[in-house]
């Protein structure tokens, strides 16, 4: 029948006969949304339909993409913003609820301030420290949802408490929840992951150790910066080379759960023999006075999050994943459901891929292996043991959780929509294309390529799975390491999650700044594109070291 849809669609990554062009088109998606929340200022919410618009009109009218097929990407995105990223940051915020209605929050808030009332050292221990530890437990934006709201709790204004999680994730996003983004990245790029690992070292690890100065830079200047070299310089060095030791003799799954909490601990031994002359609070923060509560209490105050990470862990245990695999006794728990639109319709072309790949277009739905899951045991975990806490208490925060989440969840599923539309199309692979062609120099610019992933996707994880093998191509292509350049992706991935609009989403919500989306990013966008600057000049010196 004539006017039928295409059984399959071929994608095209030169559609004007003109690469820089193509690519200027394919990124007007991303062009537009930071526009919109940058220059025109525009809600979060507003700025992702619109987006999704404009990414809908590039994939039709210049990539030629079906508009069944758009719909479908659409669709997909969605679901999978919904479900898992959805859940699982819902889920976070709940426990965050439960955790501060049962009076936890106090003996916590009470627990920091006995390390110190400085609030230089207390955005070290949450932000950089506690906040790297829930990136390597959990990750897909739980670090960010409940460190910034407990910053909040402990007096920061709220936009430099988004502010402040969101440049401390910098330090453990390579890494992620127990090493995937580099596992995917070594699979996608078809590299040593031993090999990868000691790239991201070459790589991140250096400005991993002046990520806790940028901190109180922000917070207090320059002056804070002086005021307080000694703790900075120990917990930078400390957290770098923990996770550098652990990267080559372990491997990156652990390699963001050993560092925080050897740093978390080594922070609190390092106040007990050194104090600021100077104690920094801001102008309107509440006074912080310690706490009188037995070392059995605090234990007791944090025990939620010893429930988070338990299950968190066994739930990362290969042989409980097993369980839930093809074969495996749960597996048909999971269940698998093809997007008819979208499903096994869209092709990869060579050089892309090293022969014609069709794509699927699958929404993966397993509530009992899923992260979220993970984390509404530990919420139950905490009600079970919290004397304040009950059934209809539990089942409220849940409600007001929900009510609090809806609008930046919304956004992040409207944003998914975007990156799936922009990738089925393959106007990110022609982006990626473009900037492959500028040979010798490209080791500059790779970088730049995991940058713009993140930014459409809001994960390193998918960042690799998009760009990994477009890199080793490449690298191989004009004799530089493959493992550089895929570490490269992974490396300006990290940086871009300081303002991908996942992110800015749930920071926003964490802090009750729903609406303000664009005065977050505005904030963190300097920092972000100064960290892939530096990424961009380090991967190109090590290119001409290596080669």
């Amino acid at each position: 029948m004539s006017g039928a849809p295409p059984l399959f669609w071929q994608q095209i990554y030169d559609p004007l006969g003109s690469p820089n062009l193509s690519a200027l088109l394919a990124a007007l998606p991303v062009v537009f949304f930071l526009l919109a929340l940058t220059v025109f200022k525009l809600k979060g919410l507003t700025a992702a339909l619109l987006a999704i618009l404009v990414s809908a009109a590039v994939s039709f009218l210049v990539f030629g993409m079906p508009l069944d097929m758009i719909v479908g990407a659409a669709v997909l995105g969605i679901a999978n913003g919904v479900f898992p990223i959805g859940f699982i940051v819902l889920m976070a915020v709940w426990l965050y609820k439960l955790a501060q209605r049962s009076g936890k929050f106090q003996v916590i808030r009470n627990s920091i301030a006995t390390v110190s009332e400085d609030q230089r050292i207390q955005v070290l221990l949450i932000a950089f420290c506690f906040g790297g530890f829930l990136e390597g437990a959990a990750g897909f934006g739980v670090p960010i949802a409940i460190c910034a709201a407990l910053l909040v709790e402990l007096g920061f204004r709220p936009l430099k408490a988004a502010m402040l999680c969101l440049l401390a994730n910098a330090a453990a996003g390579a890494y992620g929840a127990i090493g995937v983004p580099v596992l995917v990245g070594a699979q996608q790029g078809g590299v040593s992951l031993a090999e990868m690992s000691l790239m991201l070292i070459a790589i991140v690890q250096v400005c991993t150790v002046f990520v806790p100065a940028g901190l109180v830079w922000v917070l207090d200047g320059w002056r804070g910066v002086r005021e307080t070299w000694p703790v900075l310089l120990f917990v930078g060095v400390v957290f770098s080379g923990v996770q550098t030791l652990t990267l080559i003799f372990l491997g990156p799954e652990l390699t963001d759960i050993l560092a925080p909490l050897v740093t978390m601990a080594g922070l609190g031994a390092f106040m007990q023999f050194w104090r600021p002359k100077r104690i920094y609070r801001e102008a309107d923060a509440p006074p912080s006075a310690a706490g009188t509560e037995s070392l059995k209490d605090v234990l007791l105050a944090w025990s939620p999050f010893y429930f988070l990470t338990g299950v968190i862990r066994v739930w990362s245990l290969p042989a409980f994943k097993a369980l839930f695999a093809p074969g495996g006794r749960l597996a048909g728990s999971v269940m698998h459901l093809p997007i008819g639109l979208l499903d096994q319709r869209v092709q990869e072309l060579p050089p892309l891929v090293a022969a014609v790949h069709t794509l699927p277009a699958v929404w993966h739905v397993g509530l009992l292996n899923a992260s979220g899951m993970a984390i509404l045991i530990a919420a139950v975990l905490t009600t079970v043991f919290s004397k304040k806490l009950g059934l209809a208490a539990a089942a409220s925060e849940l409600k007001l959780a929900a009510k609090d989440m809806w609008k930046p969840l919304a956004t992040v599923s409207l944003v998914m929509a975007v990156a799936y539309i922009t990738n089925f199309s393959g106007a990110s692979s022609t982006i990626g294309f473009a900037l492959a062609q500028a040979g010798a120099a490209f080791p500059l610019l790779s970088p730049v390529i995991g940058w713009l992933g993140v930014f459409m996707t809001g994960s390193v994880v998918n960042s690799n799975t998009l760009f990994a093998h477009l890199q080793a191509v490449t690298a191989s292509q004009i004799g530089i390491d493959q493992a550089l350049l895929v570490a490269a992706n992974t490396a300006g991935g990290v940086m871009a999650k300081l303002v991908s609009p996942q992110s800015i989403a749930i920071a926003a919500a964490a802090v009750k700044l729903v609406g303000q989306e664009s005065a977050i990013m505005r904030s963190t966008l300097t920092s972000s594109l100064g960290l892939l600057a530096y990424v961009c000049l380090c991967t190109l010196l090590w290119s001409m070291v290596l080669a």
